[in-house]
């Protein structure tokens, strides 16, 4: 077993080096403009740049703006991982009728660029200068996010390269692959190190501390939480994972306030170069649309269920969808004039359209784009930054709402509390599970509530919901659970889980590999979509320049955490 920590001791504090190791045609930074180089040598600088790219690593870009890494591959729609994990989960519509053909390795180049030749390149450029400066907190934070990073990048693909990525000097321009297990490892004692440093007092602060303020409690809470979340995500292959996720729970240091919350705050002041605005938002308010659809599975629920947070997640354009209050359209609502498939029909799922002006598509429709974009529903104020729901019913446009001033939800409490219902669940205590669920739901419906202050002042909001409506959701989330066995808790606890993380598609993603609920997600049009994805393809060009990766032969291969025995079956 190759000893992957061994940066931490040479590379980190050797010499500036040249990153040119896990794609030749696309690593190279000695001659690329929109990068940072040594001669740009300030620590805050680099942080900056770091700081944004992580948060880019999960939103993608709303426009292609030519100072980030967003500039090519198959989905187009921003990428990220969030709108991966989205798409996958439900949360929001995927366009593809079967998983082989929805994400190909040409899909995945953005986010393996961003990862390796922005964030990763300028962490290990900059932390020999903030070791000679000794800027210990600039390079805890920067440890913060390499382990943040590293841990969802063997999330999404498995094994992927770290130990050598850097070795160009050396003249190894194809590093190997690492295992997932191995890196986890690895960045347990990175985030370690990044609490030792936290905890310093260095002659400078970071200029920019983009999620905290240089509040360095803060920070340490959200390293011990990050560590909670690698525990719990292997929870499946580590038998001392629940007993080490206890120990920071029994500590008491790790995010349990929504104030503590680890997240990125979109200034939402300007759509070019740098678009600062939300990329959902950039991307789906524009005077004609925007490429998201919203799933039919999630707003039904939400709607059927009075979720008082349904108007914050969504904006309906229009009153009626054709096929429901008003006749079929084939030019704007295609399906609107077709019977439902079979296994819906069997299943009982929705089909198409959905009551009350819910505008969206179903799981795996792979229609083209009609004339619908001033007509779906799009996006709302929680987490983009776009218009709340008050029953105006107009379109949307490149200002609409509150300008994309949102959030992007990281380590939150309210997911804290989610894993902690995990836990309970997994060691036989429903009663307890079900305490940290509501307590979830509470924290999130009271985050999405107080999320339209200060925002969108013309809102109507006497359409807010009302404590009593507040109170009867939670009370009937309650009785569902309550009355459920015990596969049916945890699907009220996924649904709920589901729900709460909207625009963070990447705990979803996770959760679902791990436990296999909900099961009851719609599933996909097609009837045999193939079997559920995994983890993603290598990216092409990594696969092309790199014969030390070898593609997957199928989206089927599990990350090493997953060691369940079929993908979930809610296909």
């Amino acid at each position: 077993m190759k000893n992957i920590n061994r940066y931490i001791t040479a590379v980190l504090l050797g010499a500036i080096l040249v990153f040119a190791s896990c794609e030749t045609t696309e690593l190279d930074l000695t001659e690329d403009p929109n990068f940072l180089t040594p001669e740009q040598a300030s620590v805050d600088f680099f942080l900056s740049s770091i700081q944004e790219d992580f948060v880019r690593q999960f939103e993608g870009d709303a426009n292609f703006d030519p100072n980030d890494n967003w500039v090519s591959g198959g989905v187009t729609n921003g990428d990220g991982f969030n709108e991966l994990g989205m798409q996958l989960t439900r949360i929001i519509n995927m366009n593809g009728r079967n998983y082989p053909s929805v994400y190909q390795g040409s899909d995945m180049a953005d986010e393996w660029t961003n990862a390796y030749r922005g964030i990763m390149a300028d962490i290990r450029t900059m932390t020999p200068l903030a070791i000679e400066a000794e800027q210990t907190r600039h390079l805890g934070i920067a440890q913060f996010i390499e382990a943040y990073l590293m841990v969802t990048m063997v999330d999404f693909f498995g094994d992927v390269p770290y130990s050598e990525i850097f070795q160009a000097e050396e003249g190894n321009f194809n590093a190997s692959l690492d295992s997932g297990a191995e890196i986890y490892d690895t960045m347990l004692s990175l985030l370690d190190e990044a609490i030792a440093n936290f905890n310093t007092t260095p002659p400078t602060d970071p200029a920019a501390d983009y999620f905290y303020g240089n509040d360095y409690e803060k920070w340490e809470r959200a390293a011990n939480t990050l560590k909670m979340k690698i525990y719990l995500q292997r929870r499946l292959v580590d038998a001392n994972a629940i007993a080490s996720f206890n120990a920071i729970v029994d500590s008491g240091n790790y995010i349990q306030d929504t104030a503590d919350d680890f997240q990125y705050n979109w200034p939402g002041t300007s759509a070019s170069q740098p678009d600062t605005r939300h990329p959902r938002y950039g991307l789906n308010y524009t005077a004609g649309g925007g490429p998201d659809y919203m799933s039919n599975w999630l707003m039904n629920l939400m709607d059927t269920t009075d979720d008082p947070r349904i108007r914050y997640y969504f904006y309906r354009q229009n009153e009626f969808v054709p096929g429901a209050e008003i006749p079929p359209d084939e030019e704007v609502l295609n399906c609107s004039l077709e019977a439902p498939p079979q296994h819906y029909i069997d299943g009982g799922f929705t089909f198409c359209w959905l009551d009350n002006g819910y505008w969206g598509r179903d799981h795996g429709d792979a229609d083209g784009t009609p004339p619908d974009g001033l007509l779906r529903t799009n996006f709302g104020t929680y987490p983009v930054g776009g218009k709340f729901d008050d029953n105006s019913f107009t379109g949307i446009s490149a200002t609409a709402g509150s300008g994309g001033n949102g959030i992007t939800n990281l380590l939150t409490a309210f997911g804290v509390d989610f894993m902690r219902a995990e836990v309970a669940m997994v060691t036989g205590d429903d009663v307890a599970a079900r305490g940290f669920m509501l307590a979830a739901l509470d924290k999130s419906v009271i985050k999405v509530q107080n999320f339209l202050t200060g925002r969108e002042a013309g809102a109507d909001t006497s359409f807010v919901p009302t404590s009593g409506e507040v109170d009867s959701y939670r009370s009937s989330i309650a009785s569902n659970f309550d009355s459920a066995d015990m596969d049916g808790k945890w699907d009220v606890i996924a649904e709920q889980y589901w729900i709460a993380h909207f625009g963070n598609g990447v705990e979803p993603y996770n959760f679902y590999r791990r436990t296999g609920f909900p099961t009851t997600l719609q599933p996909n049009l097609e009837p045999n979509p193939d079997v559920f994805i995994r983890s993603m393809y290598y990216p092409t060009n990594a696969v092309n320049n790199n014969s030390s990766i070898s593609q997957k032969p199928n989206q089927q291969q599990p990350v090493f955490w997953d060691n369940n025995p079929s993908a979930p079956v809610a296909n």
